[in-house]
């Protein structure tokens, strides 16, 4: 299926714990294991729970035929600017547009809660997400012809209308 165009996709708000959101949180936390190390199976459980829910963020998941395909989440970072976090799409789903359409749906709920401004890390090692927030209207706070692996975290903002 890696390739083919998302057809009919549900946008489902769930918790962290929720059963759905296994895939995202088990499949995240290998990918940033096998990146980054054992030490980054932290990431994953740094915040807690209610990060994810109203009125300050949210975790939703696409679902295609019940199952779930990509997803993402965004936490309060300050009063005006939501935090994205747990952008996810699974494997055997990737190059579907799916990522940029998790971004696109956390920019409107984000704007819908009351934010201004989206903030945003991605790591040196993830040069598909680094593409992504480029290509999605994010502005780089980093120096984008720097090698990512001197600079260490990459930070993007974007400004919601």
């Amino acid at each position: 299926m890696s390739g083919a165009p998302a057809l009919d996709v549900e946008v489902r708000r769930v918790g962290i714990d929720d059963p759905l959101a296994e895939p995202l949180v088990r499949e995240l936390t290998e990918e940033y294991v096998r990146r980054y190390g054992p030490e980054a199976h932290e990431e994953m459980t740094r915040y807690p729970a209610d990060s994810w829910t109203a009125p300050h963020g949210l975790l939703l998941l696409l679902l295609e035929a019940g199952e779930p395909v990509a997803g993402g989440a965004y936490k309060r970072y300050d009063e005006r600017t939501a935090e994205v976090k747990r952008m996810w799409t699974a494997s055997a789903h990737r190059r579907r547009g799916l990522a940029r359409r998790v971004l696109a749906e956390l920019e409107r709920a984000a704007a819908g809660a009351g934010y201004d401004r989206i903030f945003l890390t991605t790591g040196p090692l993830q040069p598909e997400a680094r593409g992504l927030y480029l290509a999605s209207g994010y502005t780089a706070l980093f120096d984008v012809d720097a090698d990512p692996l001197t600079i260490g975290p990459l930070p993007f903002e974007k400004h919601l209308l």
